[in-house]
This record gives C-alpha cells, structure tokens and sequence, in this order.
C-alpha cells in the first residue's frame, strides 16, 4: 500500500528547530511535486512550503528564512527543516505529495497526504 508515513514532531522551546520527515512507503517511483501544510488550532489549514517536481520551492511569508522544504529521492522522503522556531509556529503538520508508484504491471500518479504531525513550540 501506498502511504506517506510522518514523523519528527513534538514539542520545542522557541528559537529551537525540528526536522520533519515524510516517508512515501511502497513500490515508489518517485515524489514528484510535494508540500508542507499546516493547521493551528482554530485556523484553516494553511500551505507552509511546497517544491516542484523541477525543484522549484515557495515558502509562506511568516516561515521564508526559517523554513525549508527538500526531497530526497533515493529515500523516497520530503523533509521540512524548521529553525528560529516561534510559538506562532505551533500546529499540526501535514506532508503533501504526488507519488508515481508502482501498481500491479503498471505505473499510476496521483496525490497524497500524511496523517499529521503536531509541532508545538512553547516555553
């Protein structure tokens, strides 16, 4: 089964940082475009960062110098390294990806999401 399998998450001091690991598990081809989104608590879910299948990154305003999004192929992973962590920053983490995978005989594309992971940053 095809999945994207979220860890790293957990609780930081502020000015801290965490990295955050996306695992696309199963007979993956390759991660194709992929992002990082977020959901603080009583907020709609907001994109954090996302990189293109060429390698192109965008980053939010509140997170551009702190945050950065890379993928790792050979390990099928999608990383969010986050420094100068700020309380502002506490919240759910969701990993975003288009995943062409292996299906039966065939390849097949489409679009995943991770189960979340909480970020909390406080003293």
């Amino acid at each position: 089964q095809v999945q994207l399998v979220e860890s790293g998450g957990g609780l930081v001091q502020p000015g801290g940082s965490l990295r955050l690991s996306c695992a696309a598990s199963g007979s993956i081809f390759r991660i194709n475009a992929a992002g990082w989104y977020r959901q603080a608590p009583g907020k709609q879910r907001e994109l954090v960062t996302s990189i293109t299948s060429g390698g192109s990154t965008n980053y939010a305003d509140s997170v551009k110098g702190r945050f950065t999004i890379s993928r790792d192929n050979a390990n099928k992973t999608v990383y969010l390294q986050m420094n100068s962590l700020k309380p502002e920053d506490t919240a759910v983490y969701f990993c975003n990806a288009e995943l062409t995978y292996y299906s039966g005989s065939y390849l097949q594309r489409r679009d995943y999401w991770g189960q979340g992971t909480q970020v909390t940053v406080s003293s």
